[in-house]
């Protein structure tokens, strides 16, 4: 089989640097904001809002992911779910990260599920697309690795910018808010030349239209989950880790504040040195995927991760430097978290493919959205208001059992989480010697067509 060409340099930037742009409001919605609120709803409050909007959210995946696959239109079948996606997160993020002071629990609802919203008809199509711009095994890692970089570059720049508002003399609120503006006039001129150079994948064959969305978007996901075994392996590890990595992001700030006593600016630090790591560990993540396959890549990393996170426990208030030490360890397990399952995923889409007959990538990383989202729900919903019932206040008078809960949470049920999920993709059946003889029956197949 002969390799596939390479994407130019110039194609895989203008698919990529939007990446950058959409990644910057994480920190702020997955980190700081479940805090942010949580000062004037309280723990079980903000947690439970922000799982509602979630659950919410979930139920718009498979229908984006369905309606982006099948419905062409004049300007693509991607393209005008994420210009207006686009639209509608920006302006919720404008609101979540600049709320009246009088908050309430619909306002956060509310502007959740609009954010939630925008992100899903960003995401879902964008990723999909992605894994159709290239059907080779190793340029779908590098395809990945390259979005996913960017959007390591768009954390770490997310995560200056409240540092450097801090160094300004404005406070964290002000910060926050600066990184939602950034991002949108990032993101606009990256978007324009996405939607403008990008070419798409046209729909073949065309969709029939006597069946009606909803009866599709239901039976195609049950078809999907029930005949597609290396798929629900694949996503049963990428939900487990999911909640392995989301329980920490919820419970970062809380950590360092309560837990090591860090200050704004050491927390900042932690911060930018955990995804600079991830950024820069890429490469190596990638080099080795060549060597090992992307599935025992990622395995090994997850290890890597719970090496580290086993000595949070036994950390002492002031042990920064330790703690350092621990997210630059766990920023790298990021790396390939975020660059290596994306491409496993376009793996698993073909091989759907050349059973089905059907091209259905947006059906599947909505799938793929859908558990990723349930995911960090349930990390947020379930760790706020169980550390309330725990005893654990953020008024600062906590028990020592309050603060050990505290750790353990934060570190010790991810550890347990993510053998959960290597057990599951340890024996992943697609490997790159089968999925260049899946890529070679589809050829034969559309040549017998054509």
């Amino acid at each position: 089989m002969a390799p596939a060409p390479s994407l130019t340099v110039g194609r895989l930037g203008a698919y990529a640097a939007p990446a950058f742009a959409l990644a910057m409001p994480t920190i702020p919605a997955f980190v700081y904001l479940p805090a942010m609120y949580a000062e004037s709803l309280g723990l079980a409050t903000a947690g439970l809002v922000l799982l509602g909007a979630r659950i919410v959210d979930v139920i718009s995946d498979p229908l984006i992911g369905t309606l982006s696959d099948r419905h062409e239109t004049r300007w693509g079948h991607r393209k005008p779910w994420i210009f207006i996606g686009a639209i509608l997160a920006g302006l919720a993020l404008v609101r979540l990260f600049q709320p009246p002071s009088d908050v309430t629990t619909s306002y956060l609802l509310i502007w959740a599920i609009v954010l939630y919203l925008g992100w899903t008809l960003i995401a879902v199509p964008y990723t999909a697309w992605g894994a159709e711009l290239s059907d080779d095994y190793n340029e779908r890692s590098r395809i990945t690795g390259t979005r996913e970089g960017l959007t390591l570059v768009g954390i770490l720049a997310a995560g200056a910018v409240p540092a450097l508002a801090a160094s300004m003399g404005w406070s964290e609120s002000e910060g926050l808010a600066a990184v939602s503006w950034l991002a949108i006039i990032v993101g606009a001129p990256t978007i324009a030349v996405l939607l403008w150079r990008v070419p798409e994948r046209r729909i073949t064959p065309k969709p029939t239209a006597h069946t009606a969305i909803s009866w599709e978007t239901t039976k195609s996901a049950i078809n999907v989950l029930s005949g597609n075994k290396p798929f629900v392996r694949l996503l049963s590890a990428w939900f487990i880790n999911g909640i392995a990595n989301g329980i920490p992001a919820a419970l970062f700030l809380l950590y360092l504040e309560y837990g090591l006593h860090a200050d704004a600016g050491q927390r900042s630090i932690l911060i930018l040195a955990y995804f600079l790591s991830g950024v820069l560990s890429i490469p190596f993540w990638l080099a080795m995927s060549k060597r090992i396959g992307k599935h025992r890549t990622w395995c090994w990393a997850m290890m890597l991760t719970c090496a580290a996170f086993i000595w949070v426990p036994f950390l002492a208030p002031g042990d920064i430097v330790f703690f350092a030490i621990i997210c630059i360890v766990t920023g790298m397990g990021l790396g390939a978290d975020l660059s290596l399952p994306p491409a496993l995923q376009a793996d698993v889409i073909d091989f759907d493919h050349l059973r089905s007959g059907r091209a259905r990538a947006g059906l599947f990383f909505a799938l793929w959205s859908m558990s990723t989202k349930l995911a960090l729900a349930l990390a947020v919903g379930i760790t706020f208001p169980l550390l309330e019932f725990l005893g654990f206040s953020m008024d600062g008078d906590n028990t020592l059992s309050a603060l050990r809960s505290l750790s353990v949470i934060y570190a010790g049920v991810p550890v347990v989480l993510k053998f959960v999920a290597i057990a599951a993709i340890w024996s992943f059946p697609i490997t790159r010697a089968r999925q260049e003889l899946i890529q070679r029956r589809l050829e034969q197949r559309n040549e017998r067509r054509a």
